[in-house]
This record gives structure tokens, C-alpha cells and sequence, in this order.
């Protein structure tokens, strides 16, 4: 499931979709801009439509079938009456600073969902709260689909691919780099502990120049408190200019 303007990131997707069914399997590829999950003041208007450019990466990968549906066929009657609760983990993180987003999310997903009927649907972990509340969802309504997460794909430098990294003029695409370091400082940091963790990742911040931090956090892998050990994920996100971004990276804990 994407909002097109499509990228090796989602590259990966429709290829690990293509591992799991096989040769004779079906892959499908959803190309929506959801009103629903963009705010007041956000890039709805503006969130780059290139379907003609993404209809050709689906064909040279492969894919079966692309369902670009518009606004109409998708919400009929307009804003829809009845939409998905997302729970209290929508309004941390993320949900914190997008209150709306996630509500406008699981209403799409489900929908798509029902509409497709795949035995599998694919989400990218770098838009990892999304993926849990997406698990969380098909776990809580007894939906019969099995999420599979996909690796975040990056840059050489470490920048995870986002469709609004078209955004970032050069200087700003240097700044940005900084939310990558600050996870991969984390992860090195691991092995002395949870503190550690955040010192590390807190320091490139703080040194970096030209982005606004809006948070740095660690979490269990369902997005509950962090732990004192084990696996865990290390969250951040903030905007360059005017361009919002998230990354997240695994980290063990000893």
C-alpha cells in the first residue's frame, strides 16, 4: 500500500512481495494520496503525484495488478461517518504532533485491506509506528491478512528513502542526515546500556544544524516502555525547513 511517487523503498516491498508468492502468485500495488491521514497545514495539496513514472516501475517489477483509485471511488459519500480508533498509542510519538494522522491511516488500510484481500500485506518498518498500529488493528478486529514488515532501505549515507526527500534542497539534505547518524550513534552506543542509547543519539542532535528535533525515543518493539533489556527501537523525527521527517533504527540492549 503506498501514496505513490514511488521509490527503491517501495522497490523492495513489491519485490519481497514477489519472494513470498512466488512466480504464480499475485502482487499487488495500491496507489492512493489519503486525504484522510494528512492534517490541516500538511502537503496534501502539494504530496508529489507521479503515476504515469510509478505505473513504470510497477511493470518493470513485475507486479500484477495497480489499483489508483481516486477520491470518489474511494469515499463516496465524502468524509466517511464511521472510521478506525487507532487507540492511545496514536497520540504519542507521531499521533503527538499529527493527531488525526493515524484514525485517517488504519480507515484507508482497512479498507484497502477488504477491498484487496491479500493473504499479505507489506509495510515498510521506516514508518514503523504505523506498522504496529497497522498489526495492532489486524490483531484487535480479527482481520484474516498477515502483516510483513520490510527492512527500511537507505541512501548510501544513510538517508532512509522518503518520497518527501524531493523536498530537501542540497543544504537541507545534508542536515537531514543528521536524524540517521543520531539512530546509527545510538546502535553503537548499545552494548553500555539504555542510557547510553539516547546520550548518543542526543549528541549528533545537538550538534547538527538546521533541523528541529521533535523527538528521540526508546521503546519496546510494540512502542510500550522501553526496556531494560533485550530488543528494543530507537525513534526520531523532526523537520527540515519545512519537510517533516522519521527514522528508526533496532537496537539490543544487553
Amino acid at each position: 500500500m503506498t501514496l505513490g511517487a514511488l521509490h527503491d523503498g517501495h522497490v523492495a516491498l513489491i519485490r519481497a512481495a514477489r519472494n513470498l508468492v512466488g512466480p504464480d502468485g499475485a502482487v499487488t500495488v495500491t496507489i492512493f494520496v489519503n486525504p484522510l491521514q494528512f492534517g490541516a497545514g500538511e502537503d496534501l495539496e502539494t504530496y508529489p503525484r507521479t503515476l504515469e513514472a510509478d505505473l513504470d516501475i510497477c511493470l518493470a517489477e513485475g507486479v500484477d495488478l495497480v489499483f489508483a483509485p481516486d477520491r470518489d471511488e474511494m469515499y463516496p459519500d465524502g468524509q466517511p461517518q464511521v472510521t478506525v480508533d487507532p487507540g492511545p498509542l496514536a497520540r504519542e510519538l507521531e499521533g503527538a504532533a499529527r493527531p488525526t494522522h493515524f484514525a485517517g491511516v488504519l480507515t484507508l488500510v482497512a479498507k484497502l485491506l477488504n477491498l484487496t484481500i491479500p493473504t499479505y500485506a507489506l509495510f515498510g518498518e521506516k514508518d514503523y509506528q504505523q506498522l504496529v498500529l497497522v498489526r495492532r488493528m489486524v490483531r484487535d478486529l480479527e482481520m484474516p491478512y498477515e502483516i510483513v514488515a520490510v527492512p527500511t532501505v537507505r541512501e548510501p549515507d544513510g538517508l532512509a528513502l522518503s518520497s518527501r526527500n524531493r523536498y530537501l534542497g542540497g543544504d537541507e539534505r545534508s542536515a537531514a542526515l543528521a536524524f540517521s547518524r543520531s539512530l546509527f550513534a545510538g546502535v553503537e552506543a548499545a552494548p553500555r546500556g539504555m542510557r547510553a542509547v539516547l546520550e548518543a543519539g542526543r549528541t549528533v542532535l545537538d550538534d547538527a544544524h538546521g533541523i528541529d528535533v521533535d523527538y528521540l525515543e526508546l521503546r519496546d518493539p510494540e512502542l510500550g516502555a522501553a526496556p531494560a533489556a533485550g530488543e528494543a527501537r530507537l525513534l526520531v523525527a523532526g523537520r527540515v525547513g519545512a519537510t517533516r521527517l522519521i527514522d528508526n533504527a533496532a537496537v539490543t540492549l544487553p
